[in-house]
């Protein structure tokens, strides 16, 4: 009886179910492909393989970042960069101190906040950075999802350009020009010319986008390249000048200066031209292709310019307030704000004119 009884009790378990101690499925990936398995669209000349699949869910093209396949180097490269320039500045503030980040303690309590204002511009200029390498790693990451999506991310890396281009043409104006090239024509129509250079390359970019494509190499490449040069060489004059009269007055800017000077021409180069890829289709299109050379190269000159920028920064900090006045510098700040804006609605126009 005792015995029927006790086969009534149910038995409890305190062993853990097997779900629990069974590990995740590591989330897979689907092939990457040949170019004859994707849209024309999505195809880049002489690179055979590599692709990723169009249409496929968001989440493939995220994981894709720990994905060996033909963007892994234009994604990673821009990535990398914006990581160290945003490493490297906050080093920089929190080492320099006194209000490098645009803003300073004040009062004899240390109560109530002022702009820094001599100090904003170099603040800018790494906010341009880090979003235009940023957009740079989003679209080469996501834009094989559609064709929606491969023109808006197109879109907003032109919006990212023009961002980059007007941070260091602000940045640059202010710390490193001497007062020769600040007194002449150039120098004064410097800024207004920089900001119309600037939304005209997002602008251009974004025309070549809705008008060419692979089909048009020479007329795509030659739209992109010609307003971003122009952008280029005016940025570049400040530099050029001081280079060309050798008025600087220690040598810990100069090497920096001379190398930006020429790693930017050569990330041209490789992004105007398909070199080695067009030698040997098919061999570099995972590693060693033009435009992974034109991204390592432009996150080098990145992080060589923002050295060189430092460099300067802290030479000319006790006279840029005096030089250019509170007022001017903080017109010329808020004119990056609308630059981006201005940009962005071109974009959407873009975008918009796309989908219709």
């Amino acid at each position: 009886m005792s015995d029927s009884g006790s086969s009534l009790v149910p038995r409890v378990s305190f062993a853990c179910p097997a779900l629990c101690l069974a590990p995740l499925p590591p989330p897979s990936l689907p092939p990457t492909l040949r170019d004859v398995d994707v849209p024309p669209l999505f195809r880049d000349r002489f690179v055979r393989s590599g692709y990723r699949p169009v249409g496929v869910a968001w989440r493939c093209y995220v994981l894709s970042l720990f994905q060996i396949h033909n963007e892994t180097v234009n994604v990673w490269s821009p990535l990398l960069a914006a990581v160290c320039v945003a490493m490297r500045f906050t080093m920089f503030a929190v080492l320099q101190g006194g209000g490098i980040l645009g803003f300073r303690l004040q009062g004899p309590e240390g109560q109530g906040f002022s702009v820094d204002a001599s100090s904003l511009p170099l603040v800018l200029y790494a906010v341009s950075a880090v979003t235009h390498l940023s957009c740079s790693a989003g679209a080469h990451l996501l834009q094989s999802h559609s064709d929606p999506a491969h023109h808006s991310l197109v879109f907003l890396d032109c919006v990212g350009v023009a961002v980059y281009q007007y941070g260091c043409a602000l940045a640059l104006c202010v710390y490193t020009p001497d007062s020769t090239w600040k007194q002449s024509m150039l120098g004064q129509v410097f800024l207004p010319a920089a900001a119309v250079l600037a939304w005209l390359s997002s602008a251009t970019c974004c025309w070549v986008e809705l008008h060419f494509h692979q089909q048009h190499p020479l007329h795509r490449k030659l739209c992109q390249v010609m307003p971003m040069g122009a952008a280029y060489l005016l940025n570049i004059s400040p530099v050029a000048h001081r280079l060309a009269t050798c008025s600087w007055p220690s040598g810990a800017a100069l090497p920096l200066h001379v190398l930006q000077v020429v790693l930017f021409p050569l990330s041209a180069f490789f992004f105007s031209c398909p070199i080695p890829e067009c030698f040997a289709p098919g061999l570099f299109d995972f590693i060693g292709r033009s435009h992974q050379l034109f991204h390592i190269l432009l996150a080098v000159c990145t992080l060589v310019q923002q050295e060189a920028l430092f460099q300067d920064f802290l030479w000319r900090r006790p006279a840029v307030l005096r030089e250019f006045g509170e007022a001017w510098l903080l017109m010329a700040c808020a004119s990056f704000p609308c630059l981006m804006v201005c940009c962005g609605v071109t974009a959407h126009a873009g975008w918009r004119r796309r989908r219709g």
